[in-house]
């Protein structure tokens, strides 16, 4: 009898998990197979092997990185070092960056700005900064374009737009490399507002200075900026108010550009690295002195709760097609004390780093349906490992691939949005 309640309870889980998966495949990310296949009359050149489930096309490989959080972008930063190095080992390629091995970025506050920095092609034809090197920026500007104040309320102490100007002078979205999504939130219509590539390419009023584009999603407070054409204006309000985890942003923006990534149907089709901010630290404090605290708390919540969404979306492939790198709730107020410690900048900088290695060596977090989360065996460095192999396996196989998965387009005759994503000013972009 036992054995029989058993085998029922794993059907009825496993039907409630397929309902689960249909309903976030058709609402969360907004595709439906029958619609959004490659059709003759989006990608006339293409479509003929798209009815051949036996061509492999491959998987969109898709970079996501939270808003700033409570390691202020170190750990994303410190995750991204530990990639690149590990692809340029295990590749043989000494000089490989990360926009090497992926299609699209998703960044959002200090996630936006490392976004920027690495997948923004300099003079040399190559990203701006190495991984290591956004990492320094990181570490040595960090307090120059923002900072938390003990009571947890982000507070200017310079311009940002110094600082970004210096790195970024007059290039825009289109001068970087791959598909670019980074979000702030517009106070004019009180809505989400998404930076993206491919509008800039294929819509005026769409492209922005790099500069600006990494101030406003750092911004703690209302920032008025233009397009470079002037026809659209904003005023923006950091990245974290409107997506502090833009993962669901970026694959709905995939799975819904078939002029970009025409082969990309569902989430199978997709290889997904997930790079979290850190152990929160909103329960530090007392939590009743500060708005702000609040504001944090929702920040964090919908940050797992998207982590939670779309690892239910991979169902069974989250293993191999979806990877979350993120604390797990031990080592949060040590940070938040480092914080508040009266040190100079070089000790804080170096122990906030010590931090950050120390969460990449805790346990994996991952999310299961129902049951909130569970810690894995392997660590977040042995979870980094395993997706570097993945990505190197993709590279390799697109080497002799006929089909390419991803068209990065760099002027369209008919203008779109981009897959739903840019929030506000739709009519204009």
């Amino acid at each position: 009898m036992a054995i029989s309640m058993l085998d029922s309870n794993m059907e009825v889980d496993k039907l409630t998990y397929e309902i689960f998966s249909i309903l976030e495949n058709k609402f969360l990310f907004g595709y439906d197979d029958s619609k959004n296949s490659v059709t003759g009359k989006e990608t006339n050149l293409l479509a003929p092997f798209a009815v051949n489930k036996n061509v492999g096309t491959g998987k969109v490989r898709t970079l996501s990185i939270d808003a700033s959080g409570s390691t202020d972008g170190v750990l994303a930063a410190q995750s991204l070092t530990h990639l690149e190095t590990t692809l340029r080992r295990n590749s043989g390629k000494n000089d490989a960056h990360i926009a090497d091995f992926f299609d699209i970025v998703a960044g959002s506050g200090a996630g936006g700005v490392l976004a920027g920095l690495l997948f923004t092609r300099g003079n040399d034809g190559i990203p701006l900064f190495t991984a290591n090197e956004a990492l320094e920026f990181i570490l040595e500007n960090g307090r120059k374009i923002g900072r938390n104040s003990k009571n947890g309320v982000f507070r200017r102490v310079s311009r940002p737009a110094k600082v970004f100007n210096k790195v970024f002078g007059d290039l825009t979205l289109k001068d970087t490399m791959k598909g670019v999504l980074i979000p702030c939130f517009d106070l004019k219509t009180g809505a989400p507002f998404v930076f993206s590539r491919a509008d800039a390419w294929e819509m005026d009023g769409c492209d922005f200075t790099l500069a600006d584009v990494c101030g406003a999603t750092m911004a703690d407070r209302g920032v008025d900026l233009q397009s470079v054409d002037g026809r659209t204006k904003i005023t923006a309000v950091g990245g974290g108010i409107a997506m502090t985890n833009p993962t669901a942003a970026a694959i709905t923006h995939v799975l819904n550009n078939k002029q970009e990534f025409p082969f990309a149907n569902g989430v199978e089709d997709l290889l997904v690295v997930s790079l979290g901010s850190g152990d929160s630290d909103s329960g530090t404090g007392n939590v009743m002195s500060s708005l702000a605290a609040f504001v944090k708390i929702a920040g964090d919540g919908t940050a797992d709760m998207v982590d939670q969404a779309v690892s239910m979306a991979f169902g069974q492939t989250r293993n191999n097609n979806y990877v979350r790198i993120q604390g797990n709730g031990i080592v949060g107020k040590k940070y938040q004390l480092i914080k508040d410690e009266n040190m100079n900048k070089s000790e804080r900088m170096k122990k906030m780093v010590v931090i950050a290695e120390e969460i990449l060596g805790q346990k994996n977090v991952e999310c299961v349906l129902f049951q909130g989360k569970k810690l894995v065996e392997n660590s977040n460095l042995d979870k980094l490992k395993i997706v570097a192999s993945e990505l190197i396996k993709e590279q390799e196989r697109r080497k002799t691939s006929i089909l390419p998965p991803v068209v990065l387009k760099h002027a369209s005759p008919s203008p779109r949005t981009s897959s739903a994503t840019t929030l506000s000013f739709v009519s204009s972009c």
